[in-house]
């Protein structure tokens, strides 16, 4: 009898101890019937390690990988082909490979994009208008999404959007994809254009790790949106998943408005990266109570 061999895919970032995709990915794979896949999250604290996981695609011992902070450029550099999906924001959080032998190719693709466009699109349809908080990957990704949905007016704001606009860092990759950058308020001048940006949102995205677990407390961010003055049908979306409440998603509650976690988008991603390596769709319910779990049993270990 032919012995099976086992189909392996991997997480690459650092730090990835936090990770729920491990248990996101398995769930997906008992549900499939793939009894010999595995997937595992492997720490790259340098670039080195990195490439060396790609190498590992390319001997064919990984058959495909996910990419989170802070190795999305790196791994889209790398890449030998890049999907427009990554292109539209220059970050990969997919690598699949294509091909056999000799003509295999590694393939960057971004599926936090069409994740968090389909959370966006069912929290608000029909939406115009969106600020976005942050200015990193997940500020790319937030801003893209929303272009794609049909928001005409992405107001982008962040702490490092300070002194004269043509030094702020980030925002002129911002801009290429339909950003508006406004300034971090600092004056009266600033903080009406901010808050005037805000409360005529139709989406709020906050982008940054601000009151994620681990690190920064939240209410730098919380204490930027004037929460009762916001439209009351507007929604707000907070990329942090863990907690699955955080600051700034409490305040919105608290104030009576649509507020949810980003665990949406990343089971979503999950299950979009899953279909580019093996052709098939998990059930996206199931992975989601896997998600939940597995954070439930860290807030647990951690209580």
């Amino acid at each position: 009898m032919t012995e099976r061999r086992e189909t392996r895919f991997v997480l690459i970032g650092h730090p990835v101890s936090h990770s729920l995709s491990p248990a996101i990915h398995s769930a997906a794979y008992e549900e499939l019937g793939l009894v010999e896949h595995r997937y595992d999250a492997v720490d790259c604290p340098a670039p080195a390690d990195v490439l060396s996981v790609l190498d590992s695609i390319r001997r064919g011992d990984v058959a495909g990988a996910n990419v989170t902070v802070p190795w999305k450029r790196l791994v889209l550099e790398r890449a030998d082909q890049v999907h427009p999906s990554a292109d539209a924001t220059g970050a990969a959080n997919v690598v699949c490979p294509v091909g056999v032998g000799a003509e295999l190719r590694l393939v960057a693709h971004n599926t936090d994009v069409p994740a968090l466009a389909e959370e966006l699109r069912l929290g608000r349809p029909g939406a115009l208008r969106a600020t976005v908080i942050g200015s990193g990957g997940a500020a790319l990704a937030a801003v893209v999404a929303c272009k794609s949905i049909g928001v005409e007016r992405v107001a982008v704001v962040a702490r490092r959007f300070r002194g004269e606009p043509s030094s702020w860092p980030g925002a002129d990759a911002l801009a290429e994809r339909g950003g508006t950058p406004v300034a971090w308020p600092d004056d009266a001048e600033s903080a009406a254009v901010l808050h005037d940006a805000l409360v005529t949102s139709d989406i709020l995205v906050q982008s940054t790790s601000d009151g994620m677990s681990g690190a920064s407390d939240g209410t730098a961010v919380r204490d930027l949106v004037p929460f009762a003055e916001l439209d009351r049908a507007a929604f707000l979306y907070d990329v942090v998943y863990n907690p699955d409440v955080t600051p700034f998603i409490a305040a919105a509650r608290a104030n009576g408005l649509r507020a949810t976690s980003g665990l949406g988008m990343l089971v979503g991603q999950a299950a979009l990266a899953i279909e580019l390596w093996l052709g098939k769709r998990p059930d996206t319910e199931r992975l989601r109570a896997a998600a939940e779990k597995a954070l439930a049993a860290k807030a647990m270990l951690k209580g």
